[in-house]
């Protein structure tokens, strides 16, 4: 379920929808605090999805960026491939068994459109090993990022789509850290949104 309500305000900020797609994943954690107060990187705001079943979520996340607040997206998975961050750049048209194309008329690859050089950059910054892959992993985070990417509609600004995966074995703190630094690097690339007219 989307709740939009945060985008309601009369706030100039864009904003980052960040989901962690696993159900159970205790990673990322948009709630930084006791405050109750949801983390926003410099100059953007966020936007949490909470997971749900694949289809359901892809759904969801192509609402969120279908509203006009709404300028980039980073969802949030593991890797069993590597000992360090990545950011997954290519994903790959199949259905979620992997056993066949997911969307008939689709194109057979799809490329992110976040900045992972700078993603990677900020996360190296703070610490944490970080690179780039085209390598897609038949699992639920590709198969998403596919989803998302190919409903994207045409002729408008393509907003920052990104998928972030943390080692396996990767604490919790350090996925937050992780989590933070690439959705402040996107923040750097959104322009503010249009200024509302004057009544």
């Amino acid at each position: 379920m989307l709740d939009t309500r945060m985008l309601e305000t009369p706030d100039q900020r864009p904003a980052i929808a960040i989901c962690a797609y696993e159900i159970g994943e205790t990673g990322w954690d948009p709630v930084e605090d006791l405050s109750g107060m949801a983390w926003n990187p410099v100059g953007a705001r966020t936007l949490a999805i909470d997971p749900a079943e694949p289809d359901v979520l892809a759904v969801t996340l192509s609402e969120a960026l279908g509203l006009p607040a709404c300028r980039g997206l980073l969802l949030v998975g593991r890797t069993r491939l590597e000992d360090g961050f990545r950011l997954q750049i290519r994903t790959e048209n199949r259905s979620l068994d992997g056993t066949h194309r997911g969307n008939a008329d689709g194109p057979g690859i799809a490329r992110a459109t976040a900045p992972t050089a700078e993603m990677v950059r900020e996360m190296t910054e703070a610490g944490l090993k970080a690179g780039v892959s085209s390598e897609a992993e038949d699992d639920v985070g590709s198969y998403l990022l596919y989803r998302v990417l190919a409903a994207l509609p045409e002729g408008v600004d393509t907003p920052a789509v990104g998928l972030l995966r943390a080692p396996v074995d990767a604490a919790d703190e350090r996925v937050q850290r992780a989590v933070k630094a690439a959705a402040q690097a996107m923040a750097r690339h959104l322009a503010p949104l249009p200024r509302p007219r004057a009544a």
